[in-house]
């Protein structure tokens, strides 16, 4: 997917919500694990359900992965269900790969080309050599892992080196990467103060944005120091939307959820204006 069509389905639909597809049988309404494929129906229900609201989905790969192949085949499914039926929608692998050439070949063909996601997450820490090899295809993106919502990022990320704090170092080198303008960058919500460094330094950048309600992060906040003229935002919610009731209505809660974000979101679509 290039940018031009993810930036027409975020004026399109007044939103640049993307929904977190953290699927944990430990979560789910009961009635569905009486089902061939619980984690594929549940999946199902919250696309179905949401979809008019959010313009990308992001599945975290672990969530799937937990469950040896019958995890793998749900997410196969869930791919193959959202490509057919949503093709509008961009798709994120939070996979969290990086490693050498030839195995990040095979991670970036994994999600690519077998499973078909449009991007997929990178940690930088093994640098050039672990990052070009997934910007080699052709409109699909790599989000680089940047500035993390969790409480560990500070153990490295905002560390100095030299005079240069180290998730700087890493937004600055990436730019001399080959086929750079096809990476995007997660920016934690929780770190909203530091998105304008980051705006400084990749100012047209797509920003890859958790941390939004779950986890506290303020959308507010998160467009004040981030938004950009096309928007150049997607800010994921996974818990508060997807595990918004555990009932029978899990799929109605969810939407609503997900509306009451997307209303906030055109509100602060209205101030580009």
């Amino acid at each position: 997917m290039t940018d031009e069509h993810l930036i027409d389905q975020i004026l399109k639909k007044k939103s640049f919500l993307c929904v977190g597809l953290d699927t944990d049988l430990d979560k789910i309404p009961k009635h569905l694990l009486e089902e061939e494929d619980p984690i594929f129906s549940f999946n199902r229900a919250i696309i179905d359900a949401t979809h008019q609201f959010c313009v990308a989905y992001k599945p975290n790969i672990a969530f799937y992965e937990a469950y040896g192949l019958k995890g793998w085949k749900s997410l196969e499914r869930t791919m193959e269900y959202l490509n057919s039926k949503y093709p509008e929608q961009f798709t994120i692998a939070d996979a969290k790969r990086g490693d050498i050439g030839n195995t990040s070949t095979r991670y970036a063909k994994a999600f690519f080309k077998t499973l078909n996601f449009d991007s997929i997450t990178i940690a930088p820490y093994m640098g050039k050599d672990s990052v070009e090899p997934f910007l080699e295809f052709e409109d699909k993106h790599t989000i680089l892992l940047a500035l993390t919502s969790n409480q560990g990022a500070f153990d490295f990320q905002t560390k100095k080196l030299g005079s240069q704090k180290l998730f700087r170092e890493v937004l600055e080198v990436s730019k001399g990467y080959k086929n750079s303008e096809r990476l995007m960058y997660v920016v934690g919500a929780t770190k909203a103060s530091y998105l304008g460094e980051v705006r400084k330094i990749v100012p047209e950048s797509f920003l890859l944005v958790p941390g939004v309600g779950a986890q506290g992060g303020s959308l507010q906040e998160v467009c004040k120091y981030g938004m950009i003229a096309n928007v150049g935002l997607l800010v994921n919610s996974s818990r508060g939307i997807i595990y918004a009731s555990n009932g029978k209505d899990f799929a109605d809660a969810a939407a609503k959820s997900a509306q009451a974000i997307q209303k906030e979101m055109e509100d602060e679509l209205a101030k580009l204006c």
